[in-house]
C-alpha cells in the first residue's frame, strides 16, 4: 500500500522534471524503470545477465573492441524467428551472433566486471536526414572523461568515442549502471514530445 502511494507521488514528479529537461536529452534522473520500457525483449531482470562466469577474463578495451570485429549483428527475426530476444552475455560470447542488445548487454557485462563506471542505455540513434531507429549502447567513464561504446559500429576506432564529440547523435532513454541503479534521461520525453503535445 505505501509503496503504490509513493509510486503515484513520484509519478508526477517525474514527469515534470523531464518536461523542464526537454532541450537536454542527457539529463538524467533516478527512476525505477520498468523492464519493458528498455525494448519488447527485456524480460529478466538485469542482474541475469551479470550471473555465470564469461570466457573470455579480463581484457584491454583494445582487445574488446577487436573481439567485437570477429561478432557478427544478425536480426532477432532471422536468429531466433521472434522479433526481439535478449541473449545473455554467456550465450553471445558463444554463438557471437545478436543485435545491438546482445552486443551491449556484452559490453555492459564486461566493463562492470572490470570495475568501470558503466551504464547500458537504451535509446535512439539519429541517422542522417534526422531518422531516428532504436538502439542501445554503453556510456562508461575512464579517470575523467566519459567515453559512448557503440559496439555494433564496424570500425574498431570508431566504436569508442568521447561523449562529448557524438553526443548529439545519440538519444538516450533509459538505462541502468554497474550497481544496477536505473535511470531515466530527458531524452525519453524528447522523444515522445510530438505525441504528447498534438
Amino acid at each position: 500500500m505505501i509503496a503504490r502511494v509513493v509510486k503515484t507521488i513520484q509519478r508526477p514528479i517525474y514527469w515534470f522534471l523531464l518536461q523542464t529537461t526537454r532541450d537536454d536529452a542527457w539529463q538524467r534522473y533516478k527512476c525505477n524503470v520498468p523492464l519493458h520500457v528498455y525494448g519488447a525483449g527485456s524480460r529478466r531482470k538485469f542482474d541475469w545477465y551479470l550471473d555465470g562466469s564469461i570466457d573470455t577474463g579480463f581484457m584491454e578495451l583494445s582487445e574488446i573492441t577487436h573481439w567485437l570485429t570477429g561478432c557478427t549483428y544478425v536480426s532477432d527475426d532471422e536468429l531466433f524467428n521472434e522479433r526481439d530476444v535478449w541473449q545473455h552475455p554467456i550465450t553471445f560470447e558463444r554463438i557471437r551472433k545478436g543485435d545491438c542488445e546482445d552486443f551491449s548487454l556484452w559490453v555492459w557485462r564486461k566493463l562492470v566486471e572490470q570495475e568501470f563506471e558503466t551504464e547500458f542505455v537504451a535509446g535512439w540513434m539519429v541517422e542522417p536526414g534526422e531518422i531516428y531507429s532504436g538502439h542501445t549502447w554503453v556510456v562508461f567513464q575512464e579517470q575523467e572523461t566519459k567515453y559512448l561504446f557503440d559496439p555494433v559500429a564496424t570500425d574498431p576506432c570508431r566504436m569508442i568515442r568521447q561523449l562529448s564529440e557524438v553526443s548529439s547523435w545519440y538519444v538516450p532513454q533509459v538505462s541502468i549502471d554497474q550497481d544496477l541503479t536505473q535511470y531515466v534521461y530527458g531524452g525519453y520525453y524528447k522523444q515522445l514530445r510530438p505525441n504528447w503535445e498534438s
